[in-house]
């Protein structure tokens, strides 16, 4: 998916997972992994907007992601490769309705930068991906998309990560109880307090959790394929031990990897640690890593 945003190369995403090595990095951990393939939006009649980028080719993934989401999950944990963060758009209300089947609340842990929760009014830019956590909370605005049906409860989203939120995204989140970590209570705190505080949550209610990994969650010094850089972001250290707890949580049930841009990469070093990252998730232990050279 590449119509959220107006710079282009995530679209390329999925295959330079595949050229880095997530299959064969999930099959080393003794894990049955299958690639689905490509998803390919649906049609959609919408007529194109004057200010949103792409609005009807977004609507059109928004509903394929869904279908295929929630048909990715009766089989295993479903990881969806990006393309880019409109995509969770699809991803998380396609996994909001498997856990609503399986009578659990979802949990959306968000790893970025960005907030991402403008509405349609509210972004400046008009690229869509700066708005699914918007939509799948249920903030209005969004009547040209599929209706949500159910939608995550704001107290149910936890960021981590944030350094780049606009003021009317700040508006916001002052009017919701969505969990907060910014890089400054990172700094204070470290990266583990906060994330053990909100696994707690989704343990208490017995959830399910749903993991949205940008790529600019990670400072650009180690992640630099990205096109909405943002300086001060995690170190790979402390995105692998975000990882690693995630994994000893037992409570993920899907995984987002999206904003990868490979036009933007150098040799491939952000595909490949995207990759470690995801493979931490799933049990790969610090002592297994592979040598990378870049």
């Amino acid at each position: 998916m590449d119509s959220g945003k107006t710079r282009q190369g995530c679209i390329m995403g999925p295959d330079a997972y595949r050229v880095a090595g997530l299959s064969r990095a999930l099959g080393d951990l003794g894990f049955e992994v299958a690639d689905m393939g490509n998803v390919v939006p649906d049609a959609c009649d919408t007529p194109e907007h004057s200010h949103l980028v792409d609005l009807p080719k977004c609507i059109g993934w928004t509903r394929a992601i869904q279908r295929n989401a929630h048909q990715a999950a009766q089989m295993g944990l479903p990881i969806f490769m990006g393309g880019d963060h409109a995509l969770s758009m699809g991803s998380v209300t396609g996994m909001a309705r498997v856990a609503q089947e399986r009578d659990k609340p979802l949990f959306v842990l968000w790893l970025d930068a960005h907030s991402d929760i403008h509405t349609p009014q509210s972004t400046d830019s008009g690229n869509l991906h700066g708005t699914p956590v918007a939509y799948f909370t249920g903030q209005p605005g969004f009547d040209a998309f599929p209706r949500v049906i159910p939608s995550v409860p704001t107290r149910n989203v936890g960021m981590i990560g944030l350094r780049s939120v606009d003021p009317a995204e700040h508006e916001i989140l002052n009017q919701t109880d969505v969990f907060l970590a910014d890089m400054r209570s990172i700094d204070e705190h470290g990266i583990k307090a906060p994330l053990l505080s909100f696994l707690d949550r989704v343990r208490q209610a017995d959830g399910m959790l749903h993991v949205s990994l940008d790529v600019d969650f990670l400072d650009p010094s180690v992640a630099p394929a990205v096109g909405t850089t943002v300086p001060g972001g995690a170190t790979e250290r402390e995105a692998h031990l975000v990882m690693e707890l995630l994994h000893e949580s037992g409570l993920v049930c899907s995984l987002d990897l999206v904003e990868l841009n490979p036009f933007l990469d150098d040799r491939g070093r952000t595909a490949k640690l995207m990759v470690d990252l995801a493979a931490s998730l799933m049990g790969r232990r610090v002592f297994d890593r592979p040598t990378r050279s870049h």
